[in-house]
């Protein structure tokens, strides 16, 4: 059997807590909040006229920032349930005739927002 020698021994056994202390390679995959927030409501648009008594898909993209954790739909002031899905859509509640505003909201864990919104109006008629 081999043995190591005496001198390799010590130099590792002194190299090790070097080697514990290192600084870790940063991880170059991105993170959740890591870019700025941005919100784009794809669709409906602003201003858009829209059919009473029917629902229609919000679609979206949002990149939360940091803070963000997941965000929020909010129409005419009521919150709908958390939404963890950077990009897809949503389904928005068959609305009345009239106005309608409809915000996405990011909010951290505990549902506070953060900051980054984006509110859009539209308008909601019989034909």
């Amino acid at each position: 059997m081999k043995t190591v020698p005496r001198a390799l021994c010590a130099m590792l056994l002194l190299a090790l807590p070097l080697a514990l202390h290192a600084t870790p390679i940063e991880d170059s995959r991105p993170k959740m909040g890591a870019d700025p927030a941005k919100i784009t409501i794809l669709s409906p648009k602003d201003g858009a006229e829209l059919d009473a008594g029917e629902s229609y898909p919000l679609e979206y993209v949002v990149v939360p920032g940091p803070g963000g954790d997941h965000f929020h739909v909010w129409v005419d002031g009521e919150r709908g349930p958390g939404v963890h899905t950077l990009q897809g859509t949503y389904d928005l509640p068959e609305l009345t005739p009239g106005e309608h505003v409809i915000t996405i909201k990011v909010v951290d864990k505990g549902h506070v927002p953060t900051g980054p919104e984006k509110t859009i109006r539209v308008r909601a008629g019989y034909k």
